[in-house]
């Protein structure tokens, strides 16, 4: 207890340079080399320079990384419930060594940090994502990106801040731990409470965090995370304007909203451990925590990760350590008899209890239906419209996969002027010969290569999607986890139909018009799909047509259904 109050309760760890330092820095890293941060770790280096990570003073090593994969804390014994690591490619770990200086860089190339190197070394990341999230399983979204997207070598070292990454949104609601803390002793606030939220606030939300700060008679802030949150989630810029609206229905002078570049992992538990940790070096005093706080949702078995209130236990346990006090709460529900929200465990027998669920709540949005005035604020309501129409005008993705000669270029091209017969929106055709001729003309047909070839179309793809059009995509993409980084690329901006053409690979073959299966067996084409290189038969597409038996008229057709159906198309 000892080690952590003395960690957090002196001054902030920030770990910038002065101007001067800065410029030599600068400087010297000239020489060294580079690795360009990706988006999680652009919010991790924010929050390590700027003393919201504190007491950690980089990215952490490995002894101090392998104690807070087994024990939630750093190998000095102070509570530490997230390994704050920086994952790096093979090539890029064999140009470090012990000792070195890595310049750190955003993705225009603007110096962040430097690194003094004290680790490098190749995690077990099964065993880290058992040990952090509790389960290997790929549903949760913490472990899919551990396991399929993170490099495999980490690299660990104190940093010295260069210059702060940059943002162009909402400046006026950003704020350094630092800034937080003085502008809470401007204001005379000695009690702070926290609110960690992902999502818009409804009326539930404004209850819960208006009773919190009222129980313990202390201001509230709001401190939504703007960072990576889950796979799906409304983006921030939606958000941020729904909370502007709801901070008009508190009372004046006891409500502020600032913003968090964090990364979630959605961790359950342990992050909800971690939140209260970072919003202690906020300079609050107390955390909210409610049901399924930072919970993922259910893993692939369809049961709930975590225990909707085992966050809560483990704030509980370790209570007094941590020193910030938790503010726990049940799930807010409305009782139509008083008009009002009350917690769940108050509710009396007989008592009309309404409901929406955040499925359901989406589901209204997404078919333009009515969302009552006692679940949320109409301007709450209207500004989620804005960016969220009803499906029917969102863009979408139709992405078909399989193998060589299954017919999947004869479909798309079917479905492609079926959609332009109905109009509406402008249809895009992301066929796979096509697309290696005009945007991936340089690239092979190595497993590197055919992912580069498969997550540039996706990308495309997203940005048509994004802009309300239809994009039809038709590769082979022999890979499971490349159709799902396409996937995660597009679902958040519109829609995305996975079709899996499951013609056998017999039928391929005989109507092979190329020669191109005659020639793999030969072993003239090496690395051929179906031949000499794999093929991950979609689990769970959400249409699988085998054109041995449909005609590709028929499947465009039956398409046309499924699109109606999900409410695409009307």
């Amino acid at each position: 207890m000892g080690a952590f109050k003395e960690a957090h309760g002196g001054e902030l760890r920030a770990l910038y340079l002065s101007q001067q330092d800065a410029e030599a820095e600068k400087r010297k890293a000239v020489d060294c080399v580079s690795w360009d941060l990706n988006e999680r770790q652009l919010c991790d280096i924010e929050l390590l320079l700027n003393g919201g990570f504190s007491p950690l003073e980089g990215f952490l090593g490995r002894k101090d990384y392998e104690a807070v994969v087994r024990d939630m804390r750093l190998a000095s014994g102070v509570l530490w419930p997230m390994p704050i690591t920086l994952d790096v490619t093979e090539a890029l770990a064999k140009q470090l060594k012990v000792s070195d200086t890595l310049a750190l860089r955003d993705p225009e190339g603007v110096l962040v940090a430097t690194m003094e190197v004290s680790d490098i070394w190749t995690p077990d990341k099964a065993a880290e994502a058992r040990g952090v999230f509790g389960t290997d399983d790929t549903a949760h979204p913490g472990v899919n990106y551990l396991l399929n997207r993170a490099h495999p070598v980490y690299v660990g070292g104190s940093l010295r801040g260069v210059e702060a990454p940059l943002h162009y949104d909402f400046r006026h609601l950003r704020d350094s731990p630092r800034e937080m803390r003085d502008r809470f002793a401007k204001l005379g606030w000695r009690k702070v409470v926290a609110f960690q939220t992902r999502n818009p606030m409804h009326r539930a939300h404004q209850e819960l965090t208006f009773r919190a700060a009222r129980e313990v008679e202390a201001n509230l802030l709001i401190q939504p995370v703007v960072g990576m949150t889950k796979p799906g989630d409304i983006d921030h810029y939606t958000r941020v304007r729904c909370y502007e609206n709801i901070l008009k229905e508190y009372p004046e002078q006891t409500t502020s909203l600032s913003l968090l570049p964090l990364a979630m992992r959605m961790g359950g538990p342990r992050e909800a451990v971690w939140h209260a940790i970072i919003r202690k070096n906020y300079g609050c005093t107390h955390f909210i925590v409610g049901r399924d706080h930072a919970g993922p949702g259910n893993d692939s078995k369809g049961k709930p990760f975590y225990g909707p209130y085992d966050a809560q236990k483990l704030m509980t346990k370790h209570a007094e350590e941590l020193d910030i006090t938790m503010v726990p709460f049940q799930n807010m529900v409305y009782v139509e008899d008083k008009a009002q929200y009350i917690p769940e465990d108050e509710i009396k027998e007989g008592q009309n209890v309404l409901n929406i669920s955040g499925t359901e709540f989406r589901r209204r949005l997404q078919e333009g239906l009515d969302i009552p005035d006692w679940f949320s604020y109409p301007q709450v309501v209207a500004e989620l419209r804005k960016t969220h129409p009803p499906r029917y005008r969102q863009g979408f993705t139709v992405f078909f996969t399989g193998l060589s000669g299954s017919g999947k270029s004869t479909i798309a091209n079917a479905l492609m002027v079926k959609l332009m017969e109905l109009g509406g929106r402008r249809v895009t055709l992301l066929d796979g010969d096509v697309v290696r001729k005009h945007l991936s003309s340089e690239l092979g047909f190595t497993r590197e290569h055919r992912d580069i070839n498969i997550l540039r179309i996706g990308f495309v793809a997203s940005e048509i999607t994004k802009n309300g059009g239809i994009a039809i995509c038709a590769p082979i993409a022999p890979y499971v986890q490349t159709r799902r980084q396409v996937a995660e690329m597009i679902r958040p901006v519109g829609g995305f139909l996975e079709i899996h053409v499951a013609t056998p690979l017999k039928v391929c073959e005989e109507r092979d018009r190329k020669g191109l299966y005659a020639k793999a067996r030969a072993g003239i084409i090496k690395e051929f799909t179906g031949i000499s290189d794999p093929y991950d038969v979609p689990q769970d597409p959400d249409m699988s047509i085998d054109t041995q038996i449909i005609s590709p008229d028929n499947a465009a057709h039956r398409i046309i259904v499924k699109l109606e159906s999900m409410g695409y198309i009307r």
